[in-house]
């Protein structure tokens, strides 16, 4: 099944395919809208019917029952291809330090904006890369108007921007000698893993927060970072040999697990 939906896997190597191009980003986010919308139904406990949370449509019978289960199981947690899910604890955190989060979330937004400036400066005589980035800049830029204003109507201050414990760790990966490919490589699948990691928390939130509006807001920032984390994955295979991202992204994958492993859940986090 989880060939069929090219979605929840348990490996980075079967991961790969369905994820692996900019083509699939539009697939992806379908299928985030479709779990959002699936996990807005549940079954009444007393009368065996479906009731429907968050005025959504219920799920019908002559829904695929594979697809059904797939999404209530534990397999949700490996999404994205990501080898660690991100401890439960961590959303009933967040939503007790909403004012943290919120401008961690805002800050966020605002370095993946720079973060695609760097990357157009540094390569920009590759034109794809400036021809892709160049609107996910405007877009991160949106994203972090979007939170501020969530601050502000929900009468919360905009704090200092914090140290990013979970980046950091990243850098340390990251090649910083050698062939200039290598590191260009490092650097796009650097923000793929971001991305990919910033998609399943924002579904996380979206789907454990007590808050309705809230739970739609990061619906919406998921469905993104889930278009955002192929984008760069294809701009890799662009320039690179495939078979030599694919090894390397194995390795970013399984590099990335450990740091999820170190690092205490905060609720003043965003990563």
């Amino acid at each position: 099944m989880a060939k069929e939906m090219g979605l929840f896997v348990r490996s980075p190597v079967a991961c790969w395919e369905p994820w692996a191009s900019v083509v699939a980003a539009e697939r992806i986010v379908a299928i985030c809208r479709r779990l959002a919308g699936n996990r807005d139904s549940e079954r009444d406990a007393g009368t065996g019917n479906r009731r429907t949370l968050r005025g959504k449509r219920p799920t019908t019978s002559n829904q695929n029952p594979l697809v059904l289960r797939m999404l209530l199981s534990q397999d949700t947690k490996n999404i994205l291809g990501l080898q660690l899910p991100t401890d439960p604890r961590w959303v009933n955190l967040a939503e007790i330090s909403l004012e943290d989060i919120l401008t961690d979330h805002a800050y966020c937004e605002q370095k993946a904006a720079t973060s695609c400036i760097s990357l157009i400066q540094r390569y920009s005589e590759k034109e794809k890369i400036v021809d892709e980035l160049s609107p996910i800049v405007t877009e991160e830029w949106g994203h972090f108007r979007l939170v501020l204003a969530e601050l502000q109507k929900r009468n919360l201050k905009l704090g200092k921007q914090r140290k990013d414990e979970y980046v950091n760790e990243l850098l340390k990966f990251e090649i910083k000698g050698g062939n200039e490919d290598h590191r260009m490589l490092d650097k796009l699948l650097l923000c793929a893993l971001i991305e990919a990691r910033s998609c399943e928390r924002f579904k996380r939130l979206s789907e454990g927060l007590n808050d309705e509006y809230l739970c739609s807001f990061y619906r919406r920032f998921m469905e993104s970072e889930a278009g955002h984390y192929t984008l760069f994955i294809g701009l890799a295979e662009t320039y690179i040999d495939k078979e030599k991202v694919r090894k390397r992204w194995k390795e970013w994958l399984k590099y990335e697990a450990g740091i999820m492993r170190q690092l205490a859940p905060r609720g003043d986090r965003m990563h």
